[in-house]
């Protein structure tokens, strides 16, 4: 059973509905309460970073996700879930996240190195560069392209996380993860292929679903 982390902004139906494609069993759950006995977790998200953060403190999932994660349970953020795992984002002024990956969430600038400007949101979709193939949220997982939709980018110094970047006018963190806990940039639920075998790999070989 995948425990889908509800706090009010996160494209619940699409996750879900890729879940069921694949076969596997999910609960949703807006408390702890709810969702306390599931081999693994997403916690998706869309919008602003701060608002998340404090959704996930009201619905009491800050600690919850932090304690699932030390306990060696799967966790897979997707887009505005991979980078509240991150320790601190710049989005309306700097707001602390759930500190379990070095890094920070910047905004893209909107220039390159050239001086030549590019549009942000950064929208659509591009290839992926696998850097750890043997990961096994990786296995199969192919250099195909993903749907991305994000203003703002991961910043971290410690490459042992990026399991694959992809290019946007600058290296973008696409999959990161260490152990247990994993995410992605973009949606994996849109993301044809590529983004559907992540989420078997997760659910089925990582969550032993």
């Amino acid at each position: 059973m995948i425990g889908i982390i509800d706090y009010g902004m996160g494209n619940l139906f699409s996750v879900s509905k890729a879940l069921e494609r694949l076969g596997v069993d999910y609960k949703i759950g807006d408390r702890p309460q709810a969702l306390g006995a599931c081999d693994g977790y997403i916690l998706p998200g869309v919008g602003a970073f701060p608002d998340a953060m404090k959704a996930l403190q009201e619905h009491g999932f800050i600690d919850f996700i932090k304690d699932k994660v030390a306990e060696g349970v799967p966790v897979y953020g997707i887009c505005l879930g991979m980078q509240l795992l991150f320790e601190s984002s710049e989005e309306g002024g700097l707001t602390e996240g759930l500190g379990l990956f070095p890094g920070t969430i910047s905004r893209f600038p909107g220039m390159d190195d050239q001086g030549r400007s590019y549009k942000v949101p950064h929208m659509g979709w591009n290839q992926l560069e696998i850097h750890q193939p043997d990961k096994p949220l990786m296995t199969d997982v192919k250099e195909d392209h993903v749907y991305f939709v994000h203003s703002f980018v991961v910043k971290t110094d410690d490459p042992s996380i990026l399991y694959a970047t992809s290019d946007y006018h600058m290296e973008v963190p696409a999959i990161i993860g260490r152990e247990n806990l994993v995410a992605s940039q973009f949606h994996p639920e849109k993301s044809g292929t590529a983004g559907m075998q992540l989420l078997e790999n997760f659910c089925k070989v990582m969550c032993k679903q």
